[in-house]
């Protein structure tokens, strides 16, 4: 059975753990019948742990019951960048090996569910857990808005930036949180009405900060390019901007000397919204 899954842009700037957005960057699962355990590895994260400790023959083996498997994982989504890698790669897997609810499997590897549902459902989600199932609301998204990620050469474990954070957090944090986030959805709806303040946040992203110092000076230089919005990708290290149609270009070289000029190591790409999320069968092997 083959399965594919897409990349993920999670919190948005205020939606902590409950906003993310599928992007068109993938990763394939490919699993076959075989006398033994068998994992290989293809691109992003490839080498990295080819053995029943990778995630995929850990969902996979759990989902079959048994690991006369053959898997063999294809991704071009970068490992611990902020990008919904595990959750992408729990979904694709689990769908390979028969899983018939992949979204609630990816959901429980990740700890939290907007990743897994955007990965799952494709599109802007917006996604809980009620009681233990995953409550998942596909949410309006402008198909004109274009999005330039800053990928730096170093990784950011989610478990490391959620150590970071503080247990508690003001109320006026919080207040504050829930009015950029209503700004934030009317702007991914209708990139007319989207501003620099619709991703401002106080809960998480001023408190990683000092895990990546230059992400201040990076994500003013994508506004000053032109993005409508720029955010952490996620728990980071990567930074996402969002732009207006016929902007992403001009943000995309803004970002490259942005680079330069504070001498991090990186790359810049554009990628589309991906609004399919995960895809079961044949069809999969077309993204890649």
């Amino acid at each position: 059975m083959l399965a594919s899954a897409p990349a993920s842009s999670a919190n948005l700037g205020p939606g902590f753990d409950t906003l993310a957005l599928a992007l068109a960057c993938y990763v394939q699962v490919e699993i076959e019948p075989s006398s033994k355990l068998i994992v290989r590895t293809e691109g992003e994260g490839a080498g990295l742990s080819d053995n029943a400790s990778h995630l995929a023959a850990k969902v996979a083996v759990d989902v079959a019951g048994h690991d006369r498997l053959a898997i063999t994982v294809r991704s071009s989504i970068p490992v611990a960048r902020g990008m919904g890698s595990s959750a992408a790669l729990a979904a694709a897997a689990a769908a390979a090996a028969g899983s018939p609810d992949p979204l609630a499997i990816a959901a429980a590897v990740d700890g939290h569910p907007e990743n897994a549902a955007a990965s799952v459902v494709g599109g802007l989600v917006g996604a809980c857990f009620i009681g233990t199932t995953v409550r998942v609301v596909r949410l309006a998204l402008d198909e004109e808005l274009e999005f330039v990620l800053i990928n730096p050469e170093r990784t950011l474990p989610t478990a490391s930036a959620r150590k970071a954070l503080p247990e508690k957090v003001d109320r006026a944090d919080a207040v504050f949180n829930l009015s950029r986030m209503s700004l934030l959805l009317a702007g991914l709806a209708d990139y007319r009405f989207l501003s620099h303040e619709a991703t401002q946040d106080r809960l998480h992203q001023s408190y990683r900060i000092p895990m990546f110092p230059e992400s201040v000076e990076l994500m003013e230089a994508l506004d000053r390019a032109g993005a409508r919005a720029s955010c952490w990708s996620g728990a980071g290290p990567s930074l996402l901007a969002i732009c207006g149609p016929g902007e992403a270009d001009a943000v995309s070289r803004g970002a490259e000397a942005a680079l330069l000029e504070y001498g991090v190591e990186g790359t810049v790409s554009t990628l589309a919204a991906d609004r399919r999320g995960l895809v079961v069968g044949e069809d999969a092997r077309e993204l890649f």
